[in-house]
C-alpha cells in the first residue's frame, strides 16, 4: 500500500495489495481479531504515508522526536481506523452472506468507509491512480471512490479465485479448476476492462474539447519562502518585492493571468478594500506588471468593535488590469490546529505553546472570480489551501460555472517530502470530475498545471524552503484551457458512494445464510 503512493508511485501494487489482508481478515477466528489485523495493518500503512508529519510537529511544534512520533502515530492509528473497520465488515458479512462473492462485499465496505469515515487529511486508495489518466476517467461519474471500488473488486476477485482453485484442486480436474477461476474472474474482468474503454474514448472526447476551447496563459508564482520569514514584518517589503518581479517576467512573456501562493501578500489587506493602493504606497500589490492577479491575503475587518471582526480572515482576491478588486473568497474549510483551534477562548495558552498554529475565520460560502480574456468574459473558480481535496466542497465552486479552477496553497508546512505530491494526487481527481483544468500556486511546491483529462502537463519542484543554498524562486507558464464544466458527478456527486452504502445495508440486514456446500459449486 506504502509503495503505490507518492512519492514511490508504484501504482500496480494497489490493485493486489489488499489481498494478504483480506486472507488475514476472512481466516481470523474472530471478527475481533479481524478487526485488530486491519488495524494494525492501516495503522502501519498509515504512519509510514504520513510520515511526514513528524517533520512537521518538530519544526512547528518545537517537539523533540520522542514526543512528536507518539502524537504523530494518534493521527496515523485513527487513520487506519478505516482498514480495521474494513476487515471486521468483511469478516462479518463474508459469513452472513456466503453467497456473496468478495469481488462485491470488499468494495463495498471500503466504498462505504471512505464515504463515511470522517478524517483530518481525506484521502482515497483511489490517490494511487492520480497519474494513471486510463484508470480515473470514471471519477466524471462516481468521484474517486468509483475507482476505489474497482481496485478493491479485483482484490476481491482475485481471492475468490484463489480460494475456488484451493477448494476445487485434484489431480487430473485441470479443466474443472479453470472452470472455477474463470468464473470468479469474469465479471471483474469485465468491469476493469469496461473502465478502460470509458478511459479511452472520455481522454479522446476530453481532447477534442480542449483542442477547440479558448486558451489561456496563466503565470504561476512559487516564491519558496519560509513559514518563519512569510511571517516577519521585517521581510514584508522583500518578499513583496520578490512576487512582484516573478510576476512582471510572467507579464512579459504574455501572462493572461497570474496567480501567487495561499496568504502570499505580506501584509494584511482591510476586508473593505475595494482597489488597489495608489503608487508610492509601500503596500501597493501591483508592480511593474498588468496582467490580472489572483492572490492570498490575510484580511482583517476595519471595525474593530467586535471579537470576531479582530479576528482574521484567509482571503483569495482578484485584482484586474485597472486596479480594482473584482472578487473575494474566504477559504471555508479551515485546517484545525493550523487554521482554527477548538474551543480558542479557553486554550488562549496555546499559541504561546505553538505560536505557528492561528486562528481563522471560517468562510461562508464558495466564489467565482471574473476574468477577461481578449474581448470575452470567463469565471475562475478559487480554491485555498486543502479545499482542492474536498470533492463536496469544489463541487460547489463548480455549480458556479467556472471556466477554470484555481488553487493557492501554502505546503511550507511540509518541505520537501511526500505530503506536497500527495496533496497533488489527490487535487488530479477534481480536474477529472468536473472537466476543468486546474491551475495551482503553491508556495514551495508542487506548483502545476492539470488538465481536464487528469494529466499533469506541467509542474515545479517540491522544495525545503530552510535547506541550505536556500532554494531560488519558481515562475511556471501555463498555457490552460477554459472550458464548461462538465461531467455527471458535479450534478449527482457521491451517489455511487451512497447506492453502495445502500446495498450494503441491504445485505447486512439479510438473514445469515449457511455457506453451500463446496461439491455443488
Amino acid at each position: 500500500m506504502v509503495l503505490s503512493v507518492p512519492t514511490f508511485d508504484v501504482w500496480p501494487l494497489m490493485w493486489v495489495a489488499l489481498v494478504p489482508s483480506l486472507y488475514v481478515a476472512l481466516t481470523a477466528v474472530s471478527p475481533r481479531r479481524a478487526f485488530w489485523y486491519g488495524w494494525l495493518t492501516g495503522g502501519i500503512a498509515n504512519t509510514a504515508a504520513f510520515f511526514w508529519m513528524k517533520g512537521l510537529l518538530e519544526r512547528f511544534g518545537h517537539m523533540p522526536a520522542i514526543e512528536a512520533i507518539p502524537i504523530m502515530m494518534l493521527l496515523t492509528t485513527y487513520q487506519g481506523l478505516e482498514f480495521g473497520l474494513w476487515s471486521w465488515g468483511v469478516h462479518r458479512l463474508a459469513r452472513r452472506c456466503p453467497d456473496v462473492p468478495l469481488a462485491w462485499l470488499a468494495p463495498l465496505v471500503m466504498v462505504t468507509l471512505e464515504l463515511l469515515l470522517p478524517q483530518i487529511f481525506p484521502f482515497y486508495l483511489a490517490i494511487s491512480q492520480a497519474w494513471v489518466p486510463p484508470v480515473i476517467q470514471i471519477a466524471d461519474l462516481t468521484g474517486p471512490m468509483g475507482i476505489t471500488f474497482v481496485m478493491v473488486m479485483v482484490t476481491g476477485a482475485l481471492y475468490d479465485a484463489g480460494r475456488a482453485a484451493a477448494d476445487g484442486w485434484a489431480p487430473g480436474a485441470r479443466a474443472e479448476l479453470l472452470r472455477r477461476v474463470s468464473r470468479r474472474l469474469a465479471v471483474p474482468a469485465a468491469v476493469v476492462l469496461g473502465v478502460l474503454v470509458y478511459g479511452a474514448v472520455r481522454i479522446r472526447q476530453i481532447d477534442h474539447r480542449r483542442d477547440a476551447a479558448p486558451r489561456v496563459k496563466v503565470g504561476i508564482v512559487q516564491a519558496n519562502v519560509g513559514i518563519q520569514e512569510k511571517w516577519d514584518p521585517r521581510a514584508s517589503a522583500r518578499l513583496l518585492t520578490l512576487h512582484q518581479q516573478q510576476s512582471a517576467d510572467l507579464d512579459r512573456q504574455g501572462a493572461d493571468l497570474i496567480v501567487w501562493p495561499e496568504s502570499s501578500y505580506p501584509y494584511a489587506l482591510p476586508r473593505d478594500l475595494q482597489s488597489d493602493f495608489p503608487l508610492g504606497d509601500p503596500r501597493r500589490v501591483r508592480g511593474d506588471f498588468r496582467a490580472p492577479l489572483l492572490f492570498g491575503s490575510v484580511t482583517l475587518s476595519s471595525d474593530p468593535r467586535t471579537r470576531v471582526d479582530r479576528t482574521p480572515y484567509n482571503t483569495a482576491l482578484m485584482l484586474d488590469r485597472s486596479g480594482q478588486i473584482t472578487g473575494k473568497f474566504d477559504k471555508v474549510f479551515l485546517l484545525v490546529f493550523g487554521e482554527y483551534i477548538p474551543y480558542y477562548e479557553r486554550i488562549p495558552w496555546f499559541t504561546d505553546v505553538f505560536p505557528e498554529a492561528s486562528n481563522f475565520n471560517r468562510g461562508q460560502a464558495p466564489a467565482a472570480f471574473p476574468l477577461r480574456v481578449g474581448d470575452r468574459d470567463y469565471r475562475v473558480g478559487p480554491l485555498i489551501c486543502y479545499e482542492d481535496i474536498l470533492p463536496g466542497f469544489t463541487r460547489s465552486v463548480a455549480a458556479l460555472e467556472p471556466n477554470l479552477l484555481v488553487n493557492i496553497t501554502n505546503d511550507a508546512w511540509f518541505g520537501k517530502t511526500a505530503e506536497p505530491y500527495q496533496h497533488l494526487a489527490l487535487a488530479v481527481f477534481r480536474s477529472v470530475e468536473h472537466r476543468l483544468d486546474l491551475v495551482r500556486s503553491v508556495n514551495t511546491g508542487v506548483s502545476a498545471h492539470v488538465d481536464a483529462v487528469g494529466r499533469v502537463r506541467l509542474a515545479g519542484p517540491a522544495v525545503d524552503p530552510d535547506s541550505h543554498p536556500a532554494p531560488e524562486p519558481t515562475a511556471l507558464l501555463a498555457e490552460a484551457v477554459l472550458l464548461d464544466a462538465g461531467g455527471l458527478y458535479q450534478r449527482i456527486g457521491d451517489a455511487f458512494a451512497y447506492a453502495c452504502l445502500v446495498v450494503l445495508a441491504v445485505l447486512a440486514a439479510r438473514p445469515p445464510r449457511r455457506p453451500r456446500r463446496a461439491a455443488s459449486d
